[in-house]
């Protein structure tokens, strides 16, 4: 029970983060079942399954708040779709001992990019209103989706920040477009690995408990999207990725290392993510605010 209940937590927060910040969800849920000792491909197939009910209300939510433009939904979604199918196919027949450091290093990989995106970079403007091209959003979503079935996440990770950087779209529109497609990527890739795993180490109870937590917090996160600062979220969210990961590869048979050297390196790096977080806020209370800037003279501070 205390599990179950910790995994429904887990839902909700990674749900407020995913809702608000466009990432997140599915490597924060996924680091989880991997630190707990879940067979990777089943912990990629649960977060997935539970990513059908939270990405449709997530989409929902969105769209009732005008958060959602349809044409990229559509033309990121269905390469991501693809990508996803395959992704999983290929994550469900490597072996167990050998996915699970693959995952972590796919997962510390996507971390790192998170937190220095948005400790140092945070969010770019400029270009509204130019159209988005098929011939970058196919390639984009059939990446972004093979990334999130292999990495149990990533589909957030590798869209959102593209598409912020195009400068194209607004913020709240990317992170609505993105989670409304994500539904598209959720099913291809639990359909993958049903069709590779049968329902072979998926418990369901666990599967439900993340989509309650997802369910109870999505309407939320869709409304928080236009107050909580996502430069700041962004960095948190990334240390937490990072921190986790570290420990596992740290404690797999590929490193095995130390309790010391376990113990330095983590001490480490929690230090480097408070360090990255006063950043962010500091820069966070730095930059001028829409009402007193026009979006093309908003700048991100360095």
């Amino acid at each position: 029970m205390r599990t179950l209940i910790l995994l429904a937590l887990v839902g909700l927060g990674a749900q407020l983060v995913d809702g608000s910040l466009g990432m997140a969800y599915g490597v924060t849920s996924t680091t989880l079942l991997l630190a707990i000792g879940t067979n990777p491909a089943a912990a990629s197939a649960t977060v997935h399954l539970a990513e059908i009910g939270t990405t449709l209300a997530s989409g929902a939510a969105h769209w009732k708040f005008g958060n959602v433009d349809w044409k990229v939904v559509l033309r990121i979604g269905v390469p991501g779709a693809i990508g996803a199918f395959v992704g999983a196919t290929f994550l469900s027949n490597l072996a167990a001992d050998l996915a699970a450091p693959v995952m972590s290093v796919l997962l510390l990989g996507l971390g790192i990019y998170v937190l220095s995106r948005f400790t140092f970079v945070g969010l770019p403007t400029g270009r509204l209103g130019l159209p988005l091209r098929k011939r970058f959003l196919g390639p984009l979503g059939l990446v972004a989706g093979f990334v999130d079935a292999t990495g149990g996440g990533g589909w957030g990770p590798v869209g959102t920040p593209a598409l912020l950087a195009s400068g194209r779209i607004e913020p709240r529109k990317v992170i609505g477009s993105i989670d409304t497609s994500e539904f598209l990527v959720a099913i291809a890739a639990s359909l993958g690995f049903m069709f590779s795993l049968g329902s072979q180490g998926i418990d369901l109870r666990w599967v439900l408990a993340l989509l309650v937590g997802g369910l109870v917090a999505a309407p939320i996160a869709a409304w928080l999207v236009r107050h909580l600062p996502p430069r700041i979220l962004g960095s948190a969210v990334g240390g937490v990725i990072v921190l986790t990961n570290v420990r596992t590869l740290l404690r797999s048979d590929w490193i095995d290392a130390s309790t010391t050297v376990q113990g330095v390196a983590l001490g480490a790096i929690a230090i480097l993510w408070a360090a990255a977080i006063a950043w962010s806020v500091r820069a966070h209370r730095r930059t001028p605010t829409p009402a007193a800037t026009s979006p093309a003279e908003i700048t991100t501070p360095a």
